[in-house]
């Protein structure tokens, strides 16, 4: 009787036991399913010099951590192969790796995982005005405002578009780059979600500077003006952003602008009282003019002392006052 007990317990337990989910050891079953829970990054396509956990159960010594190669492979004890893993997912990995252990007759039923320790093939760098100027990787999701804000946000000077480098399908062709221009009252008003770009790593985002004009001479607040969102300055405008005229001015004006590549400053006179009674048209300014408003006894600074007050060649210049309109 009492062996009968036994045995009916012995078989009560065994239907228990078969009714619980089996772990799967066959290559690329779900003890290997890949997962990123140990290093807390999103599951992201494996790339170059990135640094991979490989754990093989109930083998220490196959187990470590290795860097992808520039040649886009990794290389694992006791293999005399190199193992591709540039392109692929840490679950396509795993089976790579577990094939790679049969097939080199190191393991027979080998039970692999590959997690991502440190993504480094994915660098997003963004550069000019911002407040952190940097390069992090783009490890999930990342659009345009994450890389902005991660950036800092952008800075007083920024200009009215930002510049996105997307690097070539073909990395050994550097000439092949695609450049795309943002604007950045659109992205910033959420006009067109479109312009918030998701980034996929490899791009390179350049805030560029919004142009200067420097104002000099007779006006009641001579400074810098940046000239934000695109608009196109003038000297009754740039007058006018100095608080007017002041007392005694001349009837011209000076425009000093730099003309090709040589860096040198060109003159060009203009008649001021007769654009600011209107009977003459207004005149255009360009980035990084110098207008110069002299007094009514015609004395005139030199060039030099101008590109000196205006800060020219030197680690500071005038208070910058932004315009938005």
């Amino acid at each position: 009787m009492r062996r009968i007990t036994i045995v009916l317990l012995t078989i009560a337990w065994m239907k228990v036991a078969w009714a619980q989910p089996q772990t799967e050891s066959s290559p690329g079953g779900a003890a290997a399913s890949s997962s990123s829970e140990v290093s807390g990054l999103p599951v992201e396509v494996i790339g170059n010099d990135d640094l991979i956990g490989i754990t093989v159960y109930d083998a220490p010594e196959l187990s470590h951590a290795v860097r992808v190669d520039p040649d886009g492979d990794i290389r694992l004890p006791m293999l005399q192969k190199h193992i591709h893993a540039s392109g692929l997912y840490p679950a396509q990995l795993e089976s790579a790796v577990t094939a790679a252990l049969i097939t080199g007759k190191v393991l027979v039923d080998p039970i692999v995982t590959v997690t991502v320790v440190e993504y480094r093939s994915r660098p997003i760098t963004i550069v000019g005005a911002v407040r952190s100027p940097g390069t992090f990787q783009a490890a999930g999701t990342i659009t345009l405002l994450d890389a902005i804000s991660r950036a800092g946000g952008l800075s007083e000077s920024a200009g009215s578009e930002i510049l996105i480098s997307h690097q070539p399908t073909d990395a050994k062709d550097k000439s092949g780059a695609l450049i795309q221009r943002i604007s950045v009252r659109g992205l910033l008003n959420g006009e067109d979600p479109a312009l918030n770009l998701h980034l996929q790593g490899g791009e390179e985002i350049r805030v560029p500077e919004a142009g200067r004009v420097y104002v000099l001479g007779r006006v009641k607040r001579p400074g810098t003006f940046i000239i934000t969102d695109g608009l196109e300055s003038s000297v009754m405008k740039a007058v006018a952003l100095s608080d007017g005229l002041d007392s005694f001015p001349s009837h011209k004006a000076y425009i000093y602008r730099v003309e090709g590549g040589s860096g040198s400053r060109s003159e060009i006179p203009v008649e001021l009282k007769s654009i600011m009674d209107r009977k003459s048209p207004d005149v255009a300014l360009m980035a990084n003019d110098i207008l110069y408003i002299p007094d009514a006894t015609g004395a005139r600074a030199g060039l030099k002392v101008l590109e000196a007050t205006a800060g020219f060649g030197t680690a500071a210049g005038l208070a910058f006052l932004t315009v938005y309109r």
